[in-house]
């Protein structure tokens, strides 16, 4: 049995009203923090019922999991997809970091990198919001690892190089440049993170494919 034209128009009405409710938490909780959410502020600024909010989420923990879910698919739609058509391995091993770094460049949250800056919050903190927070971040870096695996599997890179170790130390590269630009008003922070990532991936690469090569030579 279909839904009735006026039950669609209600649904469509209330996904309307949750996003606009997660735009507005992503854009505060990136500058104030996740623990800075609260129904009762987000209900006025929005004009909506703390009753209303409140019944889109329940509760202030399921708002900030729900806000760190939304901020995800925004990682995923500005890093992640853009990079799927790129053969996988090295060639999407740094297609996803550029497009990481540019992410960072554009500032697409108001309060810079949002996973960095609730990493910091809740790292400390145990709980739902900080196992969801983690369980995102090493899915992260789990997938940059697989690609690693892969370039080495292709005869791309060292294959006796350690992938968890040259994750770490790419990832770290990125969230450096996003700390030294953010906090130090470093204008050369991403650059320099190229600069790193382009120079870790030559040391260990096992053929220079045209893009690397180009990239070396610059």
């Amino acid at each position: 049995m279909s839904s009735s034209p006026k039950t669609v128009s209600r649904a469509k009405q209330g996904e309307g009203t949750r996003r606009r409710i997660l735009d507005l938490a992503m854009a505060v909780a990136s500058k104030q923090g996740l623990g800075a959410l609260s129904i009762g502020d987000l209900a006025k600024k929005l004009c909506l019922s703390k009753s209303g909010l409140f019944a889109h989420f329940g509760s202030k923990e399921e708002l900030q999991i729900a806000t760190l879910e939304a901020a995800a698919q925004v990682f995923e739609a500005r890093v992640v997809k853009p990079a799927s058509d790129a053969p996988t391995g090295l060639t999407l091993l740094r297609a996803l970091l550029e497009n990481h770094i540019a992410y960072l460049e554009a500032s697409v949250f108001p309060g810079g990198c949002f996973f960095s800056a609730a990493s910091a919050e809740f790292d400390d903190q145990p709980g739902r919001v900080r196992d969801h927070l983690a369980e995102r971040m090493r899915a992260w870096r789990d997938y940059l690892r697989r690609q690693v695996q892969i370039a080495q599997e292709a005869g791309e890179l060292d294959r006796s190089a350690d992938a968890g170790q040259l994750v770490f130390e790419l990832d770290a590269l990125v969230r450096e440049a996003n700390f030294a630009h953010r906090l130090m008003r470093d204008p050369n922070a991403f650059e320099q993170a190229r600069a790193g990532i382009r120079q870790r991936l030559s040391a260990i690469a096992k053929q220079r494919g045209p893009a690397l090569a180009k990239k070396a030579r610059s």
